[in-house]
């Protein structure tokens, strides 16, 4: 009689391929899963019927066609931001700095505004704005980038700390630039001229939206079509393996981090110039952070992004229209949002790996 094996009960192992329909099944049982949780804890915490719940959360994101444009608008954004952190992620370099980048290219647009407003014709000054948003975005994408290249610096804190020295920068310009003196913010810029205000398309929501899909669409093409793409899916894959395929590592992180920035300054003008017309430290909303989890979601695919972009857009929007229909405070609203996401991205665990439990049957006969 041999002894047993110490053998744990289960093991995780990575799954080689799951088929596209297979994760899409298991994503929509999650989701359908997240529903039932939900619906639960409505019942078991407020009383209330869940469906009416449901409802105010739909209602909160398309119940008028105002709304579904804001939503579009706001999903346009986040999309925006998430395809710009996606090829330094797919390069394994953690940018995390895209609410930093996204508030400087903002505040670039604002200063372009508030200078140069009374001074320039519209056109031209709508083009100052766009190059100093993007430049001033690619600046502060590149310079963590140029430590890491050279230094091999933790890119994570440094994109990071980056953050905070734009949101305080920011803070400083908002109370230089205070209309009237003693408010603390800015204020609507140009309002009596809409001297910098982006021209819309005929509808104040379209522009920002077209950007979004256009964007969405070279980015496809450029991490799959282009040597440049090939390079930063190379450098992700092993610094050693790029450098024997003739690769610079350091330059590709540089130029990487310029278009990331470069991208996320677009945004901050597009909030500024098309939507906002002014300029906070809390102006990106914490999409910065946001879009990091939806580049994820996504798995890098551009095209998939819109989906999880729009789905977050959602559910945040519902959360707050479930404190005022529903007389619940936002917090119940967050409740729920947590809960589907939880599903959502705890499904992609069972989609990437397997959990494969021991064969008690074949191991007692192995010890007979």
């Amino acid at each position: 009689m041999k002894s047993k094996n110490s053998e744990p009960l289960f093991h995780i192992v990575k799954r080689k391929n799951m088929p596209m329909k297979n994760q899409m099944l298991v994503r929509l049982l999650a989701f359908a899963a997240a529903l039932i949780v939900c619906a639960i804890v409505t019942v078991i915490t407020t009383k209330m019927n869940p469906l009416a719940v449901f409802s105010a959360v739909f209602t909160g994101a398309f119940g008028s066609a105002r709304k579904t444009w804001i939503t579009l608008q706001d999903t346009s954004i986040l999309l925006l931001i998430a395809l710009a952190l996606t090829p330094a992620f797919k390069m394994k370099f953690w940018n995390i700095g895209g609410e930093g980048q996204v508030l400087i290219g903002g505040l670039g647009a604002a200063a372009c505004m508030i200078v140069f407003g009374d001074k320039i014709p519209d056109p031209l000054l709508v083009l100052m704005m766009i190059v100093v948003s993007v430049c001033l975005g690619a600046l502060w994408g590149v310079i963590p980038a140029l430590f890491k290249a050279k230094w091999n610096t933790n890119e994570t804190l440094a994109t990071l700390m980056m953050n905070y020295i734009a949101i305080q920068i920011v803070a400083f310009f908002t109370i230089f630039w205070e209309v009237p003196k003693g408010s603390g913010k800015i204020g609507i810029i140009n309002q009596s001229t809409n001297a910098g205000w982006i021209f819309t398309l005929g509808n104040k929501y379209l522009l920002t939206i077209l950007i979004a899909v256009l964007a969405t669409v070279g980015m496809f093409v450029y991490l799959k079509y282009t040597k440049h793409g090939y390079e930063i899916a190379v450098v992700g894959e092993s610094e050693m393996t790029a450098r024997y395929a003739g690769i610079r590592p350091g330059l590709v992180i540089v130029r990487t981090m310029l278009i990331s920035g470069g991208l996320c300054g677009l945004a901050g003008l597009l909030l500024v110039g098309s939507i906002h017309h002014t300029i906070t430290t809390t102006i990106a909303g914490g999409q910065g952070f946001t879009a990091v989890m939806v580049s994820w979601l996504a798995q890098f695919n551009p095209f998939a992004m819109m989906g999880a972009s729009l789905l977050i857009v959602f559910l945040t929007r519902g959360a707050s229209e479930i404190s005022t229909s529903c007389g619940l405070n936002q917090s119940f609203g967050d409740i729920i949002t947590g809960i589907i996401l939880f599903f959502i991205i705890g499904c992609e665990f069972f989609i990437r790996y397997k959990v494969v439990f021991r064969n008690k049957r074949k191991e007692d006969e192995a010890h007979d």
